[in-house]
C-alpha cells in the first residue's frame, strides 16, 4: 500500500471497524488507517490460520501496532462489542461475485449481504456510531446504453448478488434516515477493484497468472465486454473520504474514469509480460452486462476525490506483486 492512498487532508480517525478486513480491499483500507495512527478492529468470519487467501492478504496486519483481528461471524456473534467507541465503521463484508449468485447458494448472499448487514446498521445505530461506509457494487445498475452510470439513474440489477447489494445500502440508508438514529452512511458502489491481492477469480488476476503460468484464460463472452476498472489505492482514498463527507453525501460512485474492454486488457498482459495469451472463449453467463463506465461527478464533489492510477500503471503493480510473491514461494 503506498502513501497515496491516504488522502490529503481529513480528519484523523482515532478508532474504526472493517468488515471484511480479511478481504482485499479490508486489508488495503486496513493498512492505510494503521498507517495514519488509527487503531482498527478488523472482523472477518474467516481465519488466517485455516485460510490461504485469508493468511495472506492479513499478512502486512498480524502483529502492526493498533490493528485487533476479531475472528467472527457477523450473522451470530455480539455485534456490540465489535462496534463500541467506534468513529467509522466501514462495512466491507459481504459474499461477491455474480455467476455464483444464481441457484443454491442465494441464501448464503441473502444471509451475508443483507441479514449481517441488519446486524451491523442495528448495532451502529444503537450505539449511535457517527458513520457507517457501505460497500455497494456498480452491478445495481445493471445493463445500460454505455452511459457512465450516475446515482440518480433508476437501478435495474441483473443477477442475484446486484439485487442483494442494491437491498443492502438502501437498508443501510433507510436506517439513517430515521429520525431517533445518529448515524449517517456512505454507500459506495465500487466499480471493478483491481490490483495486488485481487480475488483470483477476478479478471486481470486471471489474466495476469495465465500469462505467467502459461496456462488458458478462460472467457465467458467475446471479449468485448467493458469495464471499469478501478486500482485498488484510488479505491482506498475514495473509501477513506468517505468516513468525513456531508451526512448528505448517500450513493457515490467509485470508477476509475473510463472503461476498457477484457480484449484490450488482455493485450496489455500480453505487452507488460511479453506472452501471448491463449484465450478460451465461452458461453456469457446470466448477470454478465455488456458495459460498466461510471459517472464519478460525485464523488469529486462529495468526496473531494477522483481517481490517479491509470490501467496500464494499475496492471503492471499488479504483475510487479504476482512475480515477486511467486519468487518467494520458489525460494
Amino acid at each position: 500500500m503506498s502513501t497515496s492512498a491516504l488522502p490529503p487532508s481529513r480528519p484523523h480517525i482515532r478508532r474504526a471497524v472493517i468488515t471484511g478486513s480479511a478481504g482485499f480491499i479490508g486489508s488495503h483500507l486496513a493498512q492505510a488507517l494503521l498507517q495514519d495512527g488509527t487503531t482498527v478492529i478488523g472482523l472477518d468470519r474467516r481465519d488466517a490460520a485455516t485460510d490461504r487467501s485469508a493468511a495472506a492478504n492479513l499478512a502486512p496486519l498480524i502483529g502492526q501496532p493498533g490493528y485487533v483481528p476479531v475472528t467472527a461471524d457477523l450473522l451470530t456473534c455480539a455485534v456490540e462489542p465489535v462496534l463500541l467507541d467506534a468513529e467509522v465503521v466501514f462495512h466491507l463484508a459481504g459474499v461477491p461475485g455474480v455467476r455464483p449468485s444464481w441457484g443454491p447458494r442465494f441464501s448464503s448472499y441473502v444471509q451475508c449481504n443483507i441479514l449481517a448487514t441488519q446486524r451491523v446498521m442495528d448495532a451502529a445505530a444503537r450505539l449511535g456510531v457517527p458513520r457507517v461506509v457501505v460497500a455497494s457494487s456498480s452491478s445495481v445498475y445493471g445493463p445500460t446504453d454505455g452511459r457512465p452510470s450516475r446515482e440518480t439513474d433508476h437501478p435495474h440489477p441483473a443477477s442475484p448478488y446486484a439485487v442483494t447489494k442494491l437491498a443492502e445500502e438502501q437498508l443501510c440508508l433507510a436506517h439513517a434516515a430515521r429520525s431517533d438514529c445518529r448515524t449517517s452512511v456512505v454507500a459506495l458502489r465500487y466499480f471493478t477493484v483491481y490490483g495486488p491481492r485481487q480475488r483470483a477469480d477476478m479478471f486481470t488476476h486471471r489474466a495476469l497468472l495465465a500469462a505467467i503460468a502459461g496456462t488458458s484464460l478462460r472467457i465467458y463472452g467475446d471479449g468485448h465486454q467493458r469495464r471499469d476498472f478501478t486500482y485498488i489505492d484510488d479505491t482506498v482514498t475514495a473509501t477513506l473520504a468517505a468516513a468525513s463527507a456531508p451526512e448528505d453525501t448517500g450513493v457515490v460512485n467509485v470508477g476509475g474514469g473510463g472503461s476498457a474492454s477484457l480484449a484490450e486488457v488482455m493485450q496489455l498482459v500480453e505487452q507488460l509480460t511479453g506472452r501471448q495469451l491463449a484465450v478460451e472463449y465461452l458461453t456469457s453467463r446470466s448477470g454478465d452486462v455488456p458495459v460498466t463506465k461510471a459517472d464519478c461527478s460525485r464523488a469529486r464533489t462529495h468526496l473531494g476525490w477522483e481517481p490517479t492510477v491509470d490501467l496500464a500503471a494499475g496492471i503492471r503493480a499488479q504483475l510487479r506483486h504476482l512475480t515477486d510473491h511467486a519468487a518467494r514461494q520458489a525460494a
